[in-house]
Protein backbone atom coordinates (compact mmCIF):
# COMPACT_ATOMS: atom_id res chain seq x y z
CA UNK A 1 0.00 0.00 0.00
CA UNK A 2 2.97 2.54 0.63
CA UNK A 3 4.55 1.67 -2.37
CA UNK A 4 0.82 2.79 -4.44
CA UNK A 5 0.71 5.93 -1.68
CA UNK A 6 3.96 6.95 -3.02
CA UNK A 7 3.28 6.57 -6.65
CA UNK A 8 0.08 8.80 -6.21
CA UNK A 9 2.42 11.26 -4.10
CA UNK A 10 4.91 11.34 -7.32
CA UNK A 11 1.63 11.80 -9.63
CA UNK A 12 0.33 14.35 -7.90
CA UNK A 13 3.17 16.69 -7.76
CA UNK A 14 3.98 16.00 -11.59
CA UNK A 15 0.35 17.55 -11.98
CA UNK A 16 1.14 20.22 -10.00
CA UNK A 17 3.70 21.42 -12.47
CA UNK A 18 1.29 21.06 -15.11
CA UNK A 19 -1.61 22.95 -13.48
CA UNK A 20 0.87 25.65 -12.65
CA UNK A 21 2.12 26.17 -16.01
CA UNK A 22 -1.48 26.03 -17.48
CA UNK A 23 -2.78 29.00 -15.34
CA UNK A 24 0.70 30.70 -17.17
CA UNK A 25 -1.25 29.97 -20.11
CA UNK A 26 -4.73 31.17 -18.57
CA UNK A 27 -4.01 34.95 -18.29
CA UNK A 28 -5.43 35.65 -15.13
CA UNK A 29 -8.47 33.04 -15.92
CA UNK A 30 -8.79 35.20 -19.28
CA UNK A 31 -8.50 32.23 -21.46
CA UNK A 32 -11.02 29.72 -21.13
CA UNK A 33 -9.35 25.97 -22.06
CA UNK A 34 -6.03 26.69 -19.68
CA UNK A 35 -8.63 28.00 -17.24
CA UNK A 36 -10.13 24.41 -16.90
CA UNK A 37 -7.39 22.59 -17.66
CA UNK A 38 -5.54 24.50 -14.65
CA UNK A 39 -8.37 24.07 -12.29
CA UNK A 40 -9.18 20.81 -13.22
CA UNK A 41 -5.93 19.45 -12.78
CA UNK A 42 -5.12 21.42 -9.11
CA UNK A 43 -8.38 19.06 -8.23
CA UNK A 44 -6.88 16.18 -9.58
CA UNK A 45 -3.65 16.62 -7.79
CA UNK A 46 -5.19 17.78 -4.02
CA UNK A 47 -7.19 14.26 -4.52
CA UNK A 48 -4.49 12.57 -5.18
CA UNK A 49 -2.38 14.17 -2.84
CA UNK A 50 -5.42 13.07 -0.24
CA UNK A 51 -5.47 9.63 -1.07
CA UNK A 52 -1.74 9.43 -0.53
CA UNK A 53 -2.22 10.88 2.71
CA UNK A 54 -4.13 7.82 3.85
CA UNK A 55 -0.73 5.80 4.43
CA UNK A 56 2.07 8.58 4.82
CA UNK A 57 3.23 10.81 7.10
CA UNK A 58 1.77 14.74 5.96
CA UNK A 59 4.65 16.58 6.63
CA UNK A 60 6.80 14.36 4.44
CA UNK A 61 3.89 13.87 1.71
CA UNK A 62 3.52 17.64 1.75
CA UNK A 63 6.78 18.65 1.21
CA UNK A 64 7.63 16.27 -1.65
CA UNK A 65 4.06 17.16 -3.11
CA UNK A 66 5.20 20.92 -3.06
CA UNK A 67 9.21 19.97 -3.97
CA UNK A 68 8.32 18.29 -6.92
CA UNK A 69 5.89 20.93 -8.16
CA UNK A 70 8.44 23.63 -6.81
CA UNK A 71 11.46 22.19 -8.53
CA UNK A 72 9.09 21.19 -12.19
CA UNK A 73 7.72 24.41 -12.38
CA UNK A 74 10.72 26.09 -11.69
CA UNK A 75 12.39 24.02 -14.79
CA UNK A 76 9.51 24.79 -17.04
CA UNK A 77 9.91 28.43 -16.28
CA UNK A 78 13.67 28.52 -17.47
CA UNK A 79 13.11 26.02 -20.22
CA UNK A 80 9.42 26.70 -21.84
CA UNK A 81 9.30 30.89 -21.09
CA UNK A 82 13.26 31.50 -21.07
CA UNK A 83 12.86 32.98 -16.89
CA UNK A 84 15.83 33.86 -15.42
CA UNK A 85 18.10 31.10 -14.10
CA UNK A 86 20.85 33.40 -12.50
CA UNK A 87 22.25 31.74 -9.65
CA UNK A 88 21.06 34.07 -6.95
CA UNK A 89 17.45 32.57 -8.05
CA UNK A 90 18.83 29.24 -8.19
CA UNK A 91 20.07 29.43 -4.73
CA UNK A 92 17.29 31.14 -3.36
CA UNK A 93 14.77 28.16 -5.24
CA UNK A 94 17.16 25.66 -4.11
CA UNK A 95 17.11 26.91 -0.13
CA UNK A 96 13.13 26.73 -0.34
CA UNK A 97 13.62 23.16 -1.60
CA UNK A 98 16.03 21.98 1.22
CA UNK A 99 14.22 23.74 3.53
CA UNK A 100 11.24 21.73 3.14
CA UNK A 101 13.19 18.59 4.14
Amino acid sequence: MTTIAWMLLVLAGLLELVWATALKHSDGFTRLWPSIIGVSLSLVSFVLLGLALRNLPVGTAYAVWVGIGAAGVTIAGIVIYGESASPLRLLCIGAVLVSRV
